[in-house]
């Protein structure tokens, strides 16, 4: 691969305001190296975004080539950093309308190759977007989340990334989330975690703020919505394995709002907006001064 020598073509896209720098590269011939990724996402010297959704053919790529009878598409997600991530919940409903938007795909059902498997995408005719977004895994060990002086045990939930889950009285309790809020114990998570502060606003209704991995906080994080509502049915006693029929739980982000449901059989959807808002062109002389 090489770097860009020509304009690079990119979208700009959001999910719930969590949002992508999209960059359509269907052969997987660009160099998008950590550095080129977090000028592309800075807000004030680039176009700005929490992520860059580098969009590339599973056949065309080595992590997705194994997925590629499955799904034509990969999402190869990267981090507002430049660091690599396993998933990334509102960026699988943008990518998937940007498929769309060009042409590759129609409303109805689809399927999105990640790094966290093949994700099944439904493209409704009224503009929103629900993602399977597979089941949860629950890792043993008891984990806190530590902001200031306050301390909460938290739930360690897995949607092929890692989350804690801490529920909280107050979503300013927080803090300012720049940093990524401290843990324990530490080797619990040795790649770091994403962090979800989260109240009640009524039954079955969550409110949450979020510190990502990699990015700080975000208006929105879908896997985070989805680990959220694990956890809150959870600590409900509501199990819809036991229960046999779904739960669902409507999640309120500073960006927007999600509905998240889990079936008895474990399969979580969730379910929200998707949003091309632009697109243009990177000038090589900007991609000069990034590449350095």
């Amino acid at each position: 691969m090489t770097a860009p020598t020509t304009p690079l073509a990119y979208l700009k896209g959001h999910g719930t305001e969590n949002d992508f720098v999209i960059v359509p590269d269907p052969d997987n011939a660009l160099d998008l190296p950590p550095r080129l990724v977090a000028a592309l996402c800075d807000r004030r010297a680039g176009v700005g975004g929490d992520g860059v959704l580098h969009v590339v053919r599973s056949a065309a790529h080595p992590e997705a080539r194994a997925m590629a009878a499955e799904a034509e598409w990969f999402m190869d997600y990267r981090n507002g950093d430049g660091s690599v991530a396993e998933m990334c919940g509102n960026g699988v409903r943008v990518f998937a309308r940007y498929l769309q938007r060009a042409g590759h795909v129609r409303a109805g059902d689809l399927a999105v190759a990640t790094r966290g498997g093949v994700k099944r995408v439904h493209l409704a005719k009224d503009g929103d977007v629900t993602v399977h977004m597979g089941r949860a895994t629950l890792p043993e060990g008891a984990v806190d989340v530590t902001v200031g002086a306050r301390t909460w045990p938290a739930y360690n939930v897995n949607m092929g990334n890692p989350h804690a889950v801490a529920f909280v009285d107050d979503l300013a309790h927080a803090g300012d989330l720049l940093a990524p809020p401290p843990f324990a114990p530490a080797e619990v998570y040795p790649d770091g975690v994403n962090v979800e502060f989260v109240v009640d606003r009524g039954p079955r209704h969550v409110a949450l703020r979020v510190h990502e991995r990699g990015s700080g906080e975000t208006r929105s994080c879908g896997t985070g919505a989805c680990a959220v509502a694990v956890a809150a049915a959870l600590r409900d006693g509501a199990d819809p394995a036991a229960s046999g029929t779904p739960v669902t739980y409507t999640v309120d982000l500073p960006g927007g709002r999600l509905v998240i449901t889990q079936r008895p059989g474990g399969e979580i959807e969730m379910t929200g907006p998707a949003v091309i808002v632009a697109e243009g062109v990177i000038t090589t002389e900007w991609l000069e001064t990034a590449f350095g």
